[in-house]
């Protein structure tokens, strides 16, 4: 169970990586517009925005990465980032879209509840 857990919690850290590149670098190139279902107009005048938020999308990629270069150590940090991910997805499907719901916080519960179960099976 603790290398599932840490499987998805890697994947979750992926994900997060990927959003960093999608908001930062690819915001108003022709996949990014698509991605975001943006105009280019729209797309130019939030850039900056949005490489603040895919810049905070790297810390919660790097916050993962570090809880699991700690090993057992680092299931606290891993707790803390994986709850970090499952907020700013609650938030961002309120404020933004519904399917930041599916895409940030769904994994991330999902990664939680594997974490929680792996550590009460040890």
């Amino acid at each position: 169970m603790i290398v599932l857990a840490d499987i998805v919690v890697a994947i979750v850290a992926l994900l997060h990586a990927y959003f960093l590149v999608l908001e930062m670098f690819l915001w108003n190139t022709a996949y990014g517009l698509r991605t975001f279902g943006l105009t280019q107009e729209f797309a130019s005048a939030t850039k900056s925005l949005a490489a603040n938020q895919g810049l905070y999308n790297g810390f919660l990629a790097a916050g993962l990465v570090w809880s699991l270069a700690l090993g057992p150590a680092g299931k606290p940090v891993e707790i803390f980032f994986l709850s970090c991910v499952i907020v700013a997805g609650i938030f961002g499907s309120v404020t933004a879209s519904r399917k930041i719901l599916f895409v940030q916080a769904l994994p991330g519960a999902v990664a939680l509840a594997l974490v929680f179960l792996a550590r009460s099976s040890v």
